[in-house]
Formats: C-alpha cells, structure tokens, sequence
C-alpha cells in the first residue's frame, strides 16, 4: 500500500474514532476496529484490493441510518469527506457502492457485485455472531429499549427493510431473525471457515439460555 493510501486510512480511522467513539448501541469504534482487522486477513486471503477494503470498513457505519437522525445529511458529509481526501475517484464510487449495499436489512438484499463489497460485508458480519455477537446484540437490544426475551413474541420471517428495524422483536428473537443466518450468507470461503466455531459458539449459548431460563440449570 502506498504512502498516500495510508495516509487516507489514518484520517478515515480519525473521522470514524470522532463518530463513533460514545456509542453504545455496539456499533462503536471498537466495532470498526474489529470488522477493519478482520477484513485485513480476509482480504489477504481472497487476493482483494486492501485499499479500497479497508477504506470501506473503516467508513462502513458513518451514516448508517441506524446512528444518524438525518442519514441523508450524513450521507452527504461522507461523500463530501471523500471527495475531499484525495482518494481516486473509482475507488470512492467502490467504497460508496460497498457501504450503500452490504447491510442485512431483513436479509433480502442483492448479493455484493465487487469481491472487495464481499470482504467487507464477511467482516462486518462474522462481528455480529460468536462471542462479540451475542454482546453486540444485547448491547443493541438495550439501546433500542427491547426485551431481552418474551415466550409470546414470535419470531418474523419474510421480512420488509422496515419491519426489520422497527418491528415487535427481542434480543433472543434477533438471533433467529439474523444471527444465526449469517453463517450460510457468507461470502468467501475463508469467512465461511471463520463463521463455522461463532455459530456453534451462539448454538450452545441459545442452549444453556433456555435451560437457565426454566430453571433447568
């Protein structure tokens, strides 16, 4: 990686750690850091540009409609932050096409068109299962003011972009509605690999969940 492309990851990581550092919904810079490192070894391993990867990791949550009370104007402040950071112009278009289409959203979304938009959405998603998923998402339950679990509240399926933000769910439902699906949308064979231990990792958590829950054990 060249002087210049270095220099435009620091000021990225310093933009991102200014957003995102007091967050506590799980999508924190520590997140960033996590799902950066991993797309790194991801990257590396599938032969992608590390560049245009990271970049994009790096800036992947900044206007997240998620995090944001006006997306379109973070939008907008990311775009304009690009334009001014001297990274070429195709690899702003790569970044901004990865960042506007790697979200889960209910599960319903194209495929990534690019391998790096296929780093990208692996790293991001192998943070949201395992160990520092099961935290993620309780960290997020708690920020949205959902249960933890509710017998009664069925878990949805089919669901629209909004009806998977906003709808009646808990933090247990969300591992169905999700979690535990992200293991076959993988989309590198070393992801997948990396996926194979977080997933059995969540499957016996959901286990002793239940059984501590009825007082089994």
């Amino acid at each position: 990686m060249s002087e210049r492309q270095e220099g435009i990851l620091r000021s990225a990581e310093a933009l991102v750690k200014e957003k995102l550092e007091r967050d506590s919904s799980g999508h924190d810079w520590w997140h960033i850091y996590r799902v950066v490192q991993t797309t790194k070894r991801i990257a590396a391993r599938e032969g992608a540009d590390a560049f245009v990867c990271e970049l994009a990791a790096l800036l992947h949550d900044v206007a997240d409609e998620k995090l944001n009370a006006d997306p379109a104007a973070a939008q907008r402040e990311l775009e304009a932050w690009l334009a001014d950071s001297g990274t070429p112009a195709a690899a702003v278009d790569h970044v901004l096409e990865i960042i506007g289409t790697m979200s889960f959203k209910g599960g319903a979304r194209p495929p990534m068109r690019t391998l790096e938009g296929q780093v990208v959405q692996d790293a991001d998603r192998l943070d949201a299962i395992g160990a520092v998923g099961i935290s993620r998402v309780f960290a997020y339950s708690g920020w949205k003011g959902r249960p933890i679990h509710d017998p009664s509240v069925m878990v949805r399926e089919h669901m629209t972009a909004a009806e998977y933000r906003s709808g009646n769910d808990t933090a247990i439902n969300h591992f169905y509605e999700k979690l535990l699906k992200l293991k076959e949308l993988m989309n590198t064979a070393y992801a997948r690999q990396l996926a194979e231990e977080r997933h059995r990792f969540m499957e016996q958590y959901l286990a002793q969940f239940y059984a501590e829950w009825e007082g089994e054990r």
